[in-house]
């Protein structure tokens, strides 16, 4: 686990402040966690966020040729990694963070193919095919956050994995039939024909019915397994980082439980956390993370998502005094705890107000 983390400094404050106007009016539940990262991390993690969204919007806004959206994306990346970002705000926050953080190129790489993906509408098999999907458009996310974190150990990596894959499947989970009426299916075909139900005379007309409430539940207990993996990771990050990142795991996997809540019909009704509750989860996730998370999971990575934790791992060194290290990790953490104390407890405050107001 590093105890210290390099200086953060790495883009223009007006960039930076036009990337958190992304994230502000993007993802609610990101943008409510993201409060409890410290200022060195939050910033890095929101220049990723904007590139992210922006890269997504772009996809978006060109239905009709998504090539062409996707070559000027990759155009664009190419640039960043060469440091000669295009004049955009998030363009260069993103530069910035690349170079700093060094980011290897196969993660944001992967993003776009998730992309790519999506513009051919294509459509996964088996659960194998979920995952491979999502460790595109989402476990390569995790695995840059935790770069930017400091965590480049692959036990720490395949942790950040499990967690983004857990959250896409949660997505795909309460976007049934938004994706339906789109005339897009993101779960398992296999699993509805093996249920009796055929995947395009649903597409057809996509009504909720038994065969897809099991198949949700399938999916989020699938989910589950992965978000408590995860905390194992959320375990060995700096202390600082843990809040936000177990807020964000708590906040995501709540809207599966709202999900099982609603008997798992995410075709007539889509699920939301309300405000209330995630206060109480963001409240929970400061009170909790200071301490000592007990989680163990020494799992390897998904096979899915083994080319990201290849791309961002450094070996874990070997520990010459195991007994001492730890020792003297816990006792530079006590210290880190009493200092973020006072500073979460106004970052909560600032959580509060984010959620109330959104």
């Amino acid at each position: 686990m590093p105890l210290f983390i390099r200086d953060s400094s790495f883009a223009d404050p007006a960039d930076l402040l036009a990337c958190r106007k992304l994230l502000s009016n993007g993802s609610k539940s990101f943008y409510a966690a993201s409060f409890f990262l410290p200022k060195r991390l939050r910033e890095p993690a929101t220049a990723l966020y904007a590139f992210c969204r922006l890269a997504d919007d772009a996809i978006d806004d060109n239905p009709e040729d998504h090539q062409v959206a996707l070559a000027g994306l990759r155009e664009r990346l190419d640039r960043a990694y060469r440091g000669q970002p295009i004049n955009d705000p998030a363009d260069r926050a993103f530069a910035g963070a690349i170079e700093r953080f060094d980011i290897p190129r196969d993660l944001p790489e992967a993003l776009l193919e998730g992309f790519e993906w999506d513009a051919e509408g294509r459509v996964y098999q088996d659960l194998s095919g979920v995952y491979a999907y999502s460790a595109r458009v989402a476990a390569a996310v995790g695995g840059m956050m935790a770069a930017i974190m400091g965590a480049r150990s692959p036990s720490v990596l395949a942790r950040a994995c499990d967690l983004g894959t857990a959250m896409q499947i949660t997505n795909i989970c309460r976007d049934v039939g938004e994706d339906a009426r789109n005339g897009r299916i993101y779960l398992p075909l296999e699993w509805l024909r093996d249920a009796g139900l055929e995947p395009e005379a649903w597409l057809r007309r996509p009504v909720f019915n038994e065969v897809i409430g099991d198949i949700v539940k399938r999916l989020l207990d699938t989910a589950d397994t992965l978000y408590q993996r995860a905390e194992a990771g959320i375990a060995k990050l700096p202390t600082a980082c843990r809040p936000g990142i177990y807020a964000a795991r708590l906040l995501y996997a709540e809207i599966g439980q709202e999900i099982a809540r609603n008997g798992y019909d995410s075709v007539s009704q889509r699920a939301f956390v309300s405000s209330a509750r995630k206060l109480t989860l963001l409240g929970r996730a400061m009170a909790v993370t200071p301490l000592p998370i007990k989680a163990v999971c020494t799992a390897d990575p998904l096979e899915e998502n083994r080319f990201l934790v290849d791309a961002l791992a450094i070996p874990d060194p070997v520990t010459i005094n195991a007994t001492v290290g730890d020792k003297v990790v816990w006792v530079l953490d006590l210290f880190q705890q009493l200092e973020e104390r006072e500073r979460a407890n106004a970052e909560f405050g600032r959580a509060a107000a984010a959620v109330s107001n959104g």
